[in-house]
């Protein structure tokens, strides 16, 4: 998997998956926070894009819990929201509604981008 969606609005992760998945990437999805914890357990994508407001947990609290795993700390995350003041310090951020075009040039950057040395 390439890029894991973390979106609990089934139109805008429907609209992401597609746009993605016709770009040629891998996609997998999450409907909230619990689901892209338990996604992790098993893949590692090379880029999350992750809605901060969701049901169950929320983006920060995801994001958190990456920062804190050793093997999902190095996963770049970019933080889709309509509020970029609710984004963690230090986080890409892309503000809602998306700009798709963007967000496919950001992701392909970040996913073709040399892992970062130590």
């Amino acid at each position: 998997m390439t890029i894991l969606i973390v979106e609990d609005e089934i139109d805008a992760r429907e609209t992401l998956r597609d746009a993605f998945e016709d770009a040629g990437y891998s996609v997998g999805v999450a409907a909230n926070g619990l689901e892209a914890l338990a996604i992790l357990q098993s893949e590692t994508p090379k880029v999350v894009l992750l809605d901060l407001v969701m049901p169950m947990m929320t983006g920060n609290e995801v994001y958190e819990a990456m920062r804190r795993e050793a093997r999902w700390s190095s996963i770049p995350v970019v933080i889709t929201t309509s509020d970029p003041s609710r984004a963690p310090d230090g986080t890409f951020v892309m503000r809602k509604p998306l700009d798709l075009r963007k967000l496919l040039l950001v992701v392909e950057q970040i996913a073709n981008a040399p892992p970062a040395k130590p």
